[in-house]
């Protein structure tokens, strides 16, 4: 557990370090994400020798497939609602020139960003927070400690991304979002012990948020 946790831990700091301070360009940010997110747990798993990633890839029920499938429609409808609810008090210019200047996102390369973010990066969270913490803390320690710890290192992992945003009331009721959203995605993992079906919610989730910045920078 203290591996796992420490890896976690360390991750999510460095992320938030490179995110709220260094401010690299996307592809850098990328590649040190891959590093941490993805690397660093497989270098882990070879040399403990007890965690078998490859079975957190299985597609192991088609029904909970199915149900992930509908409940991400939803989700991406719930999203797409609450920013028409919301959208009024979301400063989008300053969300434009803040993608620009941390991350050098802007209108001539977001779409191949949002394409990325959507299947890539994605799978890479899912990866991470719902396979190598949660389902590896599953296995080591009480499911109410697995819960919780991996649903709020998902939160904080967010924090250095989204703190400039929002005002601090939408910038709380974002990150209640995230947790409740790291609680469902364990919720609908721990059966199958796979990351398949959160993965599927969290893509239309990323393709809501996505349709978001498309209509941002007028694109569509």
């Amino acid at each position: 557990m203290k591996k796992i946790l420490s890896i976690g831990l360390l991750g999510v700091l460095i992320m938030s370090l490179v995110d709220g301070l260094i401010q690299p360009g996307y592809l850098t940010k990328s590649i040190i994400k891959i590093m941490l997110f993805l690397i660093i747990p497989l270098i882990l798993n070879y040399l403990e020798g007890d965690w078998k990633i490859g079975d957190y890839l299985r597609l192991k029920d088609k029904k909970s497939f199915y149900q992930s499938l509908l409940l991400g429609v939803c989700v991406y409808g719930l999203i797409m609602g609450v920013y028409f609810l919301i959208g009024p008090y979301i400063n989008l210019n300053l969300i434009k020139s803040e993608l620009l200047k941390e991350l050098g996102v802007s209108r001539g390369n977001f779409l191949l960003v949002a394409l990325y973010i959507s299947f890539v990066n994605s799978l890479l969270e899912e990866f991470f927070f719902r396979g190598f913490l949660f389902l590896g803390l599953l296995e080591k320690t009480t499911r109410k400690r697995a819960y919780i710890l991996s649903s709020l290192l998902f939160a904080i992992y967010h924090i250095a991304v989204l703190d400039s945003w929002f005002n601090p009331y939408l910038f709380i009721l974002a990150m209640t979002g995230l947790f409740t959203g790291g609680l469902i995605f364990n919720y609908l993992n721990e059966k199958n012990k796979s990351i398949l079906n959160s993965w599927i919610v969290h893509m239309m989730a990323n393709f809501a948020i996505n349709h978001i910045g498309l209509m941002m920078f007028q694109i569509v």
